[in-house]
């Protein structure tokens, strides 16, 4: 099933001048899809602007549908010497 992933365009979102849009857009829709920055590629400026302006899009989404996100739980491991 194909889903239409929205642009930061159609969210009426503006891309900083100072950023390349079209890598701003990659790392928008990255975020959407779920994915993390894995490759040196998605370590640029204007990448990683767009990634976290995708993340924080789907929080607010979660947030305005009564999503709640529950922190991480972590495990502590101690060894005894």
């Amino acid at each position: 099933m194909k889903y239409h992933y929205p642009t930061p365009q159609e969210l009426g979102m503006k891309i900083p001048i100072q950023l390349i849009s079209e890598l701003f857009c990659k790392g928008f829709e990255h975020a959407l899809k779920g994915y993390k920055i894995t490759e040196t590629k998605q370590l640029r400026a204007s990448y990683r602007a767009g990634y976290r302006a995708g993340k924080l899009y789907l929080k607010e989404i979660r947030r305005q549908q009564g999503i709640l996100e529950f922190p991480l739980v972590g495990k502590i491991t101690i060894k005894a010497a």
